[in-house]
């Protein structure tokens, strides 16, 4: 059968391309041997249900793995502690069953009469003794039901019996591994009103999960090779998995998605498909479609104002934010996924993400503001160009006579968004924008736009003074450099009552640059 890219569900090697995860798998069978507690809390879509199946095909041979989920079951079995451990006990035989049939009956025996956690705990006990191997609990999507004072008093047993294990006055499961978005410690707040024990977690036990779960650039190489060499596809493996590394910071459902974008929508010509230019392609789309993760992201930022403000002024102001863990907004955004630190700032994770958002809060700007009458798209197209001057001078018409008025505060938080909404009829469906902040006194917003085979670089600034606009100007250039453009387009937003709404185009060095303040 031939292998594919996956994004739903388990990866399985014989079917799905993947990125070899040996080094990280290691690490973790390390603690399952040393007999650690631990939870694997990662963001959605980020391998965790993958992760513990491969760790319990490594992992089966030397241990009886008992790996089970409670997504699905209902919420009976929550009702009580009888329905719990009748109901625990029955999905540990239904786990056991493909490893080791006698377990899966003598567990089955335990059923009867097992009707609160005491007992339950002298079933697990008795479980351990009779197995001939050590026995691992992996307890896959623990967020779906962990949300429940019941599951948090099964784990607090557990925490019991691993204590008394250490102490040689009890048997119970060698290792757990509990794996979902959040960690223990997180979801007891939603059911605790008591402050004094709403931090006393019912998993304290648990050992620090310190493995880098994301994909950096040589291990996104080792699926590129084998796709590669089944496809018999010559791909300049450094390059491309640099490339896709810059737009997913290792994330593993984007990594995968514009893998799977490019195989199934962009393979038309082997010998090209898989240039660098069709990965800008794939990002492109992945922007474009909804999937699980996307509208994951959108309706928790619908759904907590304080996060999507922060968000907002993180991306769009270009706030520098001091990263906090103990910030539990910043903490939260660490859980889904959204944030990174970086040198001890708060940054957005990846590439894709920041774009995404660039993307949402300027349709969402673009709602409440008529901009038809000034970027209609057929006025700044020339043979198959885009007459970039005039869309700057007419985004400059724009600002003058709609918002001169405008309370400053206003244009200063949303300013760069009016641009984001102008430029994106004009290009939409032809060409793309990618948006990166510069960290400077400046706080830059370069926006670089594809259309068709034409590149455009714009870059969005507020007027800090003339000292501050010589070294803009030099950071300009430079990136002009990178970009291998010989002119670009400075839109300068000039906040003092006297400023004038005008233009100028310079000669900087060997470079064109052409400027608009408004």
């Amino acid at each position: 059968m031939s292998r594919k890219f996956n994004t739903t569900g388990v990866c399985i090697p014989h079917l799905h391309y993947m990125v070899d995860i040996s080094n990280k798998l290691d690490k973790i069978e390390g603690m399952v041997r040393s007999g650690e507690y631990f939870v694997i809390n990662r963001p959605r879509q980020y391998g965790k249900t993958t992760t513990m199946y491969m760790l319990e095909q490594d992992l089966k041979e030397e241990y009886l793995i008992l790996s089970i989920s409670f997504e699905g079951i209902g919420d009976k079995v929550f009702e009580s502690e009888s329905e719990f451990s009748v109901s625990f006990l029955k999905i540990l035989a239904k786990a056991a069953k493909y490893q080791d049939k006698e377990i899966s009956k003598f567990i089955l025996e335990l059923v009867n009469g097992v009707n609160n956690f005491e007992l339950l705990s002298e079933s697990i006990t008795d479980l351990v003794e009779e197995s001939k191997k050590e026995v691992v609990l992996l307890v896959d999507e623990v967020d779906k039901s962990s949300n429940n004072q019941l599951f948090l008093s099964f784990l607090g047993m557990l925490r019991n019996k691993f204590l008394l294990r250490q102490q040689g006055k009890d048997r119970t499961f060698h290792s757990v591994i509990l794996a979902g978005v959040y960690d223990i410690k997180n979801l007891k707040l939603k059911i605790r009103d008591d402050y004094e024990k709403k931090y006393n977690s019912p998993w304290n036990i648990a050992t620090n999960f310190k493995v880098d779960m994301s994909f950096n650039a040589e291990e996104i190489a080792t699926m590129l090779k084998e796709y590669s060499k089944d496809k018999n596809i010559s791909i300049n493996v450094k390059e491309i998995s640099e490339k896709i590394y810059f737009y997913t910071s290792g994330y593993p459902f984007l990594v995968s998605r514009l893998c799977e974008i490019v195989d199934d929508n962009l393979l038309l010509d082997s010998k090209s498909a898989w240039g660098s230019e069709n990965i800008n392609k794939a990002v492109k789309q992945l922007l474009q479609e909804s999937n699980t993760l996307f509208d994951d992201l959108i309706k928790n930022i619908e759904n907590n104002n304080e996060l999507r403000e922060y968000i907002f002024d993180l991306t769009i102001y270009a706030t520098e934010k001091t990263f906090n863990i103990h910030n539990p907004l910043i903490d939260l955004g660490i859980v889904f996924g959204y944030f990174k630190n970086l040198d001890g700032r708060v940054k957005i994770s990846n590439r894709i993400f920041e774009q995404m958002l660039y993307n949402y809060f300027s349709s969402k700007l673009e709602n409440k503001t008529d901009m038809s009458n000034y970027n209609f798209r057929e006025n700044f197209i020339i043979n198959n160009k885009l007459d970039f001057k005039n869309i700057v001078l007419r985004f400059q018409q724009f600002m003058k006579e709609q918002y001169s008025s405008i309370d400053s505060k206003f244009i200063v938080r949303e300013g760069r968004l009016l641009f984001l909404a102008f430029i994106k009829p004009i290009i939409n469906g032809v060409g793309s924008d990618f948006k990166e902040v510069q960290v400077s006194e400046e706080k830059r917003l370069d926006i670089v736009i594809t259309y068709l085979q034409n590149k455009y670089l714009v870059e969005l600034k507020i007027w800090r003074g003339q000292e501050y606009h010589k070294k803009g100007l030099k950071q300009l250039y430079d990136y002009m450099d990178i970009q291998e453009l010989n002119a670009s387009y400075l839109v300068v937003y000039d906040f003092n009552k006297s400023k004038e709404y005008k233009n100028e185009k310079l000669i900087y060095k060997d470079k064109e640059i052409f400027i608009v303040w408004v």
